[in-house]
């Protein structure tokens, strides 16, 4: 049996423009892809009808498709990642495994195992830069030390911008993989299909280009809706900031404030279960647990909020505007822990993403690194006369039976909680 090299998919769900793929397509030997639906991650989603893992599924097979059109083929497995490259060694003699980094926690110690363990094996390990154009150390304050506030960091990432390379991929050089070449079926892992649809992911110029002026507006819908894209990769970062830098300064602020969330969990991994400040893990929180279930279904009595959790509950997708609104709403009218909505998001965005949700939930909480002040509370019928006067985006959601008496008075609950947050942080 000849060397051959692996190429480890993981949150990079594509062939093109993947710079760990390019690095090991360019490595001298054949490349096999594998895939591994990695069961420390799967055994914790209690609903087998997961759109995120149909999502993933159907990225797979059109990357299986499209390599059987090169004689080659998608492996893929279902297990433990460590427990997996065991076997891997067996049915393969393996030079290197090449992947792309990932940043949560979790996922590095995943990778320091699977590494330590190829290492005493032989077998090396390497691993690139894909999911961020700006990683770990690459943009630090002038004492070397991370930043913690958006504005300067994202002028930082400006000004160090260069010249973004497109990765190419060489399909000659993928191993010839003969015989049954079906990846593993949703059913072989657990799992259901989904009415969620699958296509490779485009930028909408019409969508970028006037970003800025409506991307506020939940009934316009503006957005570009690429976050799952992102989350999982099957459009490549560099195609979007190229995009842009051509096309909308708002934009690519978007995408920069994902990679500085990402550097704040990498650089402060504490932000995943506790808050960034941590004066504020001093917050009595009132943890009601009917009033979150009440938040939970939209029956809030709060229009806009309502809504938000509705269109989140039946679709997966919640408008940005809308995040702001309803987190604000759990965590300053309800004094409801900021991590219990964090994680009641985790189970429900399509687009979930650790460290997006983890930072988005502590600004809105006022605990995070770059945080609104605590005082900062949205009146959710202010936030409805400024970006939903017509109630266009309120109807589509909520019934016409909907008749919710507010659960709390606007004025009472901002009251209380400042009293609340001025307490705790005094």
């Amino acid at each position: 049996m000849s060397k051959i090299n692996i190429f480890w998919f993981r949150r990079d769900l594509r062939l093109e423009d993947n710079v760990g793929l390019h690095h090991a397509l360019n490595s001298g030997l054949k490349v096999v892809p594998v895939f591994i639906f990695d069961t420390d991650i799967l055994n914790h989603l209690e609903d087998k009808a997961e759109k995120r893992v149909d999502y993933i599924h159907k990225a797979l097979d059109g990357i299986n498709q499209e390599l059987k059109s090169h004689s080659s083929a998608l492996k893929t497995y279902h297990g433990n990642p460590l427990d997996i490259f065991k076997n891997l060694m067996n049915e393969f003699e393996i030079d290197t495994v090449f992947c792309n980094r990932d940043y949560e926690p979790q996922a590095i110690k995943r990778d320091d195992e699977v590494a330590g363990f190829l290492r005493k094996n032989g077998i090396r390990f390497s691993n690139f830069k894909d999911q961020v154009i700006f990683e770990k150390q690459d943009i630090l304050k002038n004492d070397q030390s991370p930043y913690t506030v958006f504005t300067p960091y994202s002028k930082k990432w400006k000004e160090s911008l260069g010249e973004i390379e497109v990765y190419s991929t060489d399909f000659s050089q993928f191993a010839l993989l003969k015989g049954h070449n079906d990846i593993l079926t949703l059913q072989d892992i657990g799992f259901k299909k989904t009415e969620i649809e699958f296509a490779k992911p485009t930028i909408e110029k019409k969508i970028v280009a006037s970003y800025h002026q409506y991307r506020d507006f939940p009934a316009m819908d503006h957005t570009t809706h690429l976050g799952i894209a992102l989350r999982f990769g099957t459009i490549s970062v560099r195609t979007c900031v190229r995009f842009a830098l051509e096309n909308n300064e708002t934009w690519l602020n978007e995408l920069i404030w994902r990679e500085f969330f990402m550097q704040i969990l990498f650089h402060f991994p504490h932000v995943v279960n506790h808050c960034f400040k941590k004066k504020y893990e001093d917050i009595p929180w009132r943890n009601n647990e009917e009033e979150f279930k009440s938040w939970c279904e939209g029956k809030t009595g709060y229009p806009i909020v309502d809504a938000g959790m509705r269109e989140l509950n039946e679709t997966g997708f919640m408008h940005n505007r809308v995040r702001m609104i309803t987190a604000s709403f759990l965590t300053k009218h309800l004094l409801i822990d900021w991590r219990w909505g964090e994680a009641y998001f985790a189970t429900k965005l399509l687009d979930y993403d650790l460290s997006a949700n983890n930072g988005n939930w502590q600004w809105a909480a006022g605990c995070g690194c770059d945080a609104a002040p605590y005082f900062r509370i949205f009146n959710p019928e202010e936030q409805t006369k400024k970006f939903d006067k017509d109630l266009k985006y309120i109807k589509k959601w909520l019934p016409e039976s909907y008749d919710q008496k507010p659960m709390v008075e606007h004025k009472f609950a901002r009251e209380r909680a400042l009293e609340t947050y001025k307490k705790a942080l005094n």
